[in-house]
């Protein structure tokens, strides 16, 4: 659906502030919590994350919707965002093989959105300030109404989220006769991740994100996955108590995002939410072990404590974000788990930490051979 002209429409955010722009997707009203993407490239991706539930992302690239959109570019079934703020939006794409356009694509999937917010200024309020909730409307334009609105959307602190964006029952990919056998928990698993495993000789079976530890366990794979996700890993005392029954049982584990953050709770150590996060494909990051640093693909509200890990002495930090020295990494002695807050199967990103697919795999290969 084109707009001959595009209706009003206004972004409230928590504190108060008022941006005004135009119409983008559905004419409707959306809440969440608002955040922030500095990728340039991989809109498609981003809005896809599961990760990205419960939220209003801004994309602080200046042109959105020039590509249109693909079905190879999702990593998940629908959009996972609540809403959409960009600067300048395009109704038409250039790309050859692009199925329909973003609008197209945000109207049939009912995503409410706005355009020509100064998006520069919009983030710059939001580094400031902090991370808050916010509502789009392109229906309803009265302030006090929307406040009221704004009052309905939940705080992300302490929010449960991955049951809501997980599988229901458990499925299985791969090729049954694989080298390797792997149980995802599934906390709301990008596609890519789960591609990075298949090109590995991996058998996954993927598991609801409450599913139990004897449940998991009856399975018998070689070793298991933590997903990313959504919301605060505080009020998922279901997956840490899951995760600390894994861990005893020493079989590989590598945990990405939110499956590193709840690495950390089942081993004690605790986790915060962020002033405003990390989101976005160039983020530095500095491996411990070997000294070198990567360019990372992010997405995170919550993180590990790094003075909580100093407290517990069978973890040690592998990894630390080299912007502001956050807990990029963690890795549990004696245990074969490690996990890694960035996303090395990237979608979209820099694809610089991919070889943690493969360390995952030669612990298995490690645990395989002392296990005959």
């Amino acid at each position: 659906m084109k707009y001959q002209t595009k209706p009003e429409a206004i972004l409230l955010l928590e504190d108060g502030t008022v941006f005004k722009g135009k119409a983008i997707g559905k004419i409707g009203t959306t809440g969440g919590e608002i955040c922030f993407n500095t990728g340039m490239t991989g809109y498609q991706e981003v809005y896809t994350d599961p990760s990205y539930y419960s939220q209003i992302v801004v994309t602080t690239t200046s042109h959105i919707g020039n590509y249109g959109t693909h079905p190879q570019e999702s990593e998940s079934a629908r959009p996972a965002i609540f809403g959409l703020v960009v600067n300048k939006f395009s109704d038409t794409y250039s790309r050859h093989d692009a199925k329909e356009g973003l609008q197209e694509y945000l109207t049939s999937n009912s995503l409410v959105g706005i355009e020509g917010v100064d998006t520069r200024a919009l983030v710059r309020h939001i580094r400031s300030k902090g991370a808050m909730n916010c509502v789009i409307s392109s229906e309803e334009l009265d302030m006090e109404k929307l406040k009221k609105e704004l009052e309905k959307v939940p705080s992300m602190k302490n929010l449960e989220l991955s049951s809501k964006v997980c599988v229901k029952e458990p499925v299985f990919r791969g090729n049954p006769g694989a080298k390797y056998r792997v149980a995802v928990l599934d906390f709301g698993i990008k596609e890519n991740i789960l591609k990075q495993l298949l090109e590995r000789d991996v058998y996954c079976k993927v598991f609801p994100a409450q599913t139990s530890f004897e449940e998991i366990d009856e399975w018998n794979a070689d070793g298991y996955f933590l997903s990313n996700g959504p919301g605060d890993p505080a009020a998922m005392s279901y997956a840490s108590e899951a995760v600390s029954k894994l861990l005893e049982t020493k079989k590989p584990l590598f945990g990405i995002c939110l499956g590193h953050q709840l690495l950390a709770r089942a081993m004690g150590i605790e986790t915060y939410k962020m002033h405003h996060g990390h989101r976005g494909l160039n983020h530095p990051v500095k491996n411990l072990l070997t000294g070198k640093s990567e360019i990372t693909s992010q997405n995170h509200g919550f993180a590990v404590s790094a003075e909580s890990v100093k407290k517990v002495e069978s973890v040690e930090i592998t990894h630390i974000n080299l912007n502001d020295n956050t807990v990029e990494g963690l890795r549990v002695v004696e245990k074969n788990a490690f996990s890694v807050q960035h996303h090395p199967e990237a979608s979209p990103g820099p694809h610089d930490s991919r070889y943690l697919f493969d360390e995952f795999i030669d612990l298995i290969n490690q645990y395989k051979k002392q296990n005959k």
